[in-house]
């Protein structure tokens, strides 16, 4: 943990005095930054493992910075914002955020789910999985993070593609919400399960019209599969 380093994105210098006072007593190495073009450009300089980012920033709003990132590192985000409301929360993990946490918040809380996306990102580093999947018009490279279609690689926040990785490397298998939470949220993963449909249906907008050899497909009552079609 020591080495494990956090940028806190914040305007506000109470919150961010407090969450790097209160990570630093963890042990973690925390850097503040007090708007949303600082953060992008200080992503790039600092090399965090995680970033903490509210979303009403100053010069960069944390959907800006949120895509920034996303273009060029797949590490962790976790947006923490007074912003409550549904469609905010679905379009931070539509733009690749990892978690969202509404303001006030717990700081335990919040360690909790530093901590449980920090292990995913781990487990996932260390699985040595350099396979490629290839069906028809489709490739999926998990140690590269990357997505080809009819052998155009396409832009697809993280999450999106470890979803779409795990459904088609378990294809005609179909997994229950919560299954797919534990297995590519990872079991200590304090969402719920909209998470996935958002996560479907954006996979869906981009697979639209690939091929006809396979899906997608909703099993109602139960989940989602990858079938193969015949």
């Amino acid at each position: 943990m020591m080495d494990t380093k956090i940028l806190v994105v914040d305007d506000d210098p109470v919150i961010s005095e407090m969450l790097k006072n209160y990570f630093e007593g963890e042990g973690y190495e925390v850097k503040t930054v007090g708007d949303g073009a600082e953060g992008v450009s200080y992503f790039k300089m600092y090399e965090p493992d995680l970033v903490l980012l509210d979303i009403m920033l100053p010069k960069k709003d944390g959907w800006q910075v949120c895509r920034e990132i996303r273009e060029v590192s797949a590490k962790p985000i976790i947006m923490v914002s007074a912003k409550s409301d549904v469609f905010d929360k679905v379009l931070g993990l539509e733009l690749g955020a990892d978690d969202y946490v509404v303001k006030p918040f717990d700081p335990k809380e919040l360690s909790a789910r530093v901590k449980a996306v920090l292990r995913r990102c781990q487990t996932n580093a260390g699985s040595g999985d350099d396979e490629v999947i290839r069906f028809d018009n489709i490739e999926i490279s998990k140690l590269k993070y990357e997505l080809k279609l009819k052998g155009r690689s396409i832009d697809i926040p993280p999450k999106e593609l470890e979803l779409l990785y795990f459904l088609a490397s378990n294809y005609n298998r179909v997994f229950t919400r919560d299954q797919l939470l534990d297995k590519v949220w990872g079991f200590d993963y304090l969402g719920d399960s909209r998470t996935v449909d958002v996560h479907v249906k954006r996979l869906r907008e981009k697979l639209e019209g690939i091929s006809d050899k396979w899906i997608l497909k909703t099993v109602w009552g139960v989940g989602y599969k990858f079938e193969l079609l015949s």
